[in-house]
């Protein structure tokens, strides 16, 4: 899976859920971002490299491991597996646009 089948998948999910009311940027690495700006009256997805209320770092295999159910998010970030820069309640909300 590359990084346009993610933002299409993220942009899907994001288009049928409640506004975020914040900012939330994924960071892959290689400068691979998907960027998700819950600000407005709809969420919307780009691979922009931008500020944001929070950044998850997390590795594209362990992102699609997340999303497929067979990576466990808390067990993910205690184990460093996913890393959370910024505001805790909006990587809550990440779920809501991959679950």
């Amino acid at each position: 899976m590359d990084i346009s089948a993610v933002v299409e998948g993220i942009n899907a999910k994001a288009a049928a859920a409640p506004p975020l009311g914040n900012t939330l940027k994924i960071d892959f690495g290689d400068e691979q971002v998907v960027y998700v700006d819950g600000t407005g009256d709809q969420n919307v997805v780009t691979t922009s490299d931008a500020d944001a209320d929070c950044v998850i770092i997390i590795t594209t295999e362990n992102f699609i491991k997340l999303v497929k159910g067979e990576l466990n998010p808390m067990m993910a970030v205690m184990t460093g597996k996913v890393k959370i820069k910024g505001d805790m309640g909006v990587a809550m909300k990440l779920q809501s646009l991959v679950g």
